[in-house]
C-alpha cells in the first residue's frame, strides 16, 4: 500500500510518498511569482526579434517569458499587442525569463490534449494496429483539441480513457473560455499543478491512503477522487505539522548527507555543481567477492537501483552524471543499465536516460519537478562567502516550533533552553519577535544563546527554578517579544 502525505504551509505545499513505510519521493513546491513547467497563461507579445527568432512575451509575472519564432507563428501572422496563448516549457533561471511554447496541451495519465488542433492520434510506442482501430472506434474526435492516447492509455479499459477524455475537455473549454474573455494577461491553467500531476500518476487500482492538514486541500482531493475507490482520504487535524507527526521530517532531514552507504559495504557520494549533480560510485569495504569484476558488478548493481530512488527522495533534476565504477568486462554496462531504468521506472515522463560513455559515465535528463530538498532546506553561509551550506533559518524555525508542540503535548513544559548556532545570530537579533512567532514561542518562556559550531540548533526543556537561574542572563525579555 501506498501513503501520500500533503502538508501545506502558507506558501510552502509539501508531498512525501511512502511505499510499504518507506519514504520513496518527496516534492516541495513554493508558491512565488515565477511561473512553473506546465501553467498555461494568457500573454501578450512584448517584441519580436526576427535575428534571433525569438517571441517575448509579458505574462503579467517579474520577467517576460521567451518563445521560438516558429515557421507556423510567422504563417500566422502575430504581431507585436497580440493575445497569445502559451505552456511553460522551462522555468526562469537567473536574468532569463520562462522559456515557452505556443503549442499548449493538457496531460492526463492516458490522454494528452493538444489545444486548437484536430484529430485522434496515438503514442508512437502503441504499435498494436488492431488496438488502434478499436480505440478510433469507440472515441469520439472534439472540437478544437486533438487527442493523443499515451502508451498507458492503449492497456485500459475504454471508459476509464472517456472519463479522462471528458476530465481534460472541461479543463480545455474552461480555458479556451479565459483566452477570449478574461481581462489582462494571468494564469488560466496550473493552479497545484504539482498535486494535480502526482493524482492523476496514482490514479488506478492500487490502494493509496492520502493524509493531508487542510480543508481546502481535502475537499480538492476528495472532488478529485470521486469514483476511485482505491483512492483513501483521511484530514489530521493535529496540531503538530503533519511531517513531524508522522517522522517525515527526521526522513527528510537524513537526506542532507551527500554520502549514501550501500548493503555490499560500497556506497555512492552525491555532489551539486552549479551546472548539474553529480554521482561518484566507490566500492569502499566492498571485499566479499574473490573476483574483482563480480565486486565491480555487484557493487554498480545496488548503486543503480539506490541512485533512481534517491534521485526521487531528493527530487533532483536537471543534469545527473553517474561515474560508475570502471567495467571491464562490458556486457556488464547493459546489467547495470537494466537496473538504472528499472529503479526509475515509476518516475513516469520526468527522465531521459543516456548510454554510457566511454568513461563508465552515464548522463540523466530529469524534469524539474517543484525544488529540490537541498533548495527548500539550505542556503549560503554569510560567513564563508558562499563555499558552504547552512539549514535555511526559516527551515530551523519550523523544526524548533515542532519540537516545542511535542514537547508541549508530552509534559505540558512551557519554558525552555534553545541554542542557535552563531551564523544566526545578527539575522535573529533584528527581528527577534518575528523569530519567536515563527517558532511559537510568544506566549512561553524561552531562553535564546548563540554557539559555535553546532548544527542548527539544541533545545531542551527547563523543568526546575535552578536550570532557569543559570541562564537568567538569556530569557527572551516581554520588551524584545513585542
Amino acid at each position: 500500500m501506498k501513503e501520500i502525505f500533503v502538508e501545506r504551509r502558507e506558501r510552502i505545499l509539501r508531498v512525501a510518498i511512502k511505499s510499504n513505510n518507506e519514504l520513496i519521493e518527496s516534492i516541495v513546491e513554493e508558491s512565488k511569482n515565477e511561473p512553473i513547467i506546465g501553467e498555461i497563461y494568457k500573454g501578450r507579445i512584448k517584441n519580436i526579434i526576427p535575428a534571433i527568432n525569438s517571441v517575448f512575451v509579458d505574462l503579467g509575472l517579474d520577467k517576460e517569458g521567451y518563445l521560438y519564432y516558429s515557421d507556423e507563428l510567422k504563417a500566422k501572422g502575430i504581431k507585436k499587442g497580440d493575445d497569445i496563448l502559451v505552456e511553460v516549457l522551462k522555468e526562469p533561471l537567473n536574468d532569463k525569463g520562462a522559456k515557452l511554447t505556443a503549442k499548449v496541451s493538457i496531460p492526463g495519465k492516458y490522454i494528452v490534449l493538444n489545444c486548437y488542433e484536430q484529430g485522434i492520434e496515438f503514442s508512437k510506442r502503441i504499435e498494436d494496429k488492431e488496438k488502434k482501430i478499436e480505440l478510433l472506434r469507440n472515441i469520439e474526435p472534439l472540437k478544437d483539441v486533438c487527442i493523443t492516447v499515451r502508451t498507458e492509455g492503449a492497456n485500459v479499459d475504454i471508459n476509464i480513457l472517456k472519463n479522462e477524455i471528458s476530465k481534460l475537455y472541461d479543463e480545455f473549454q474552461n480555458i479556451d473560455k479565459k483566452m477570449k474573455h478574461s481581462l489582462g494577461v494571468r494564469k488560466i491553467y496550473g493552479e497545484d499543478l504539482t498535486l494535480t500531476k502526482l493524482l492523476m500518476n496514482f490514479s488506478g487500482e492500487e490502494i493509496i491512503k492520502i493524509y493531508v492538514d487542510n480543508s481546502i486541500d481535502f475537499d480538492k482531493i476528495s472532488s478529485f477522487a470521486k469514483g476511485q475507490e482505491n483512492l483513501k482520504i483521511e484530514k489530521y487535524e493535529g496540531y503538530r505539522k503533519l511531517f513531524d507527526f508522522y517522522g517525515i521530517e527526521k526522513e527528510i532531514l537524513r537526506l542532507r548527507h551527500n554520502k549514501v552507504n550501500l548493503q555490499c559495504g560500497g556506497y555512492i557520494v552525491i555532489d551539486r555543481t552549479e551546472a548539474m549533480y553529480v554521482i561518484d560510485v566507490n566500492s569502499g569495504k566492498n571485499i566479499k567477492e574473490k573476483s574483482f569484476n563480480k565486486t565491480i558488478l555487484e557493487t554498480n548493481l545496488e548503486a543503480a537501483r539506490e541512485i533512481g530512488k534517491q534521485i526521487r527522495l531528493r527530487n533532483l533534476s536537471g543534469i545527473i552524471v553517474i561515474d560508475f565504477i570502471d567495467m571491464r568486462d562490458k556486457s556488464q554496462r547493459d546489467i547495470v543499465m537494466d537496473a538504472l531504468k528499472e529503479s526509475l521506472r515509476l518516475d513516469k515522463g520526468n527522465v531521459k536516460i543516456f548510454p554510457f560513455t566511454q568513461l563508465d559515465l552515464v548522463q540523466i535528463a530529469r524534469k524539474r519537478q517543484g525544488k529540490s530538498i537541498y533548495e527548500y532546506m539550505e542556503e549560503e553561509c554569510s560567513l564563508c562567502k558562499g563555499r558552504g551550506i547552512i539549514l535555511k533559518l526559516s527551515y530551523i524555525e519550523g523544526l524548533i516550533k515542532n519540537d516545542i508542540v511535542r514537547m508541549q503535548e508530552e509534559s505540558s513544559i512551557n519554558c525552555f533552553h534553545i541554542q542557535m548556532d552563531s551564523v544566526y545570530k545578527d539575522r535573529i537579533r533584528e527581528n527577534i519577535f518575528e523569530f519567536m512567532k515563527e517558532i511559537d514561542g510568544l506566549d512561553k518562556e524561552i531562553y535564546l544563546n548563540y554557539v559555535d559550531n553546532i548544527e542548527g540548533y539544541k533545545i531542551e526543556p527547563l523543568i526546575f527554578q535552578g536550570q532557569k537561574d543559570n541562564l537568567k542572563d538569556y530569557k527572551v525579555t516581554v520588551i524584545e517579544k513585542y
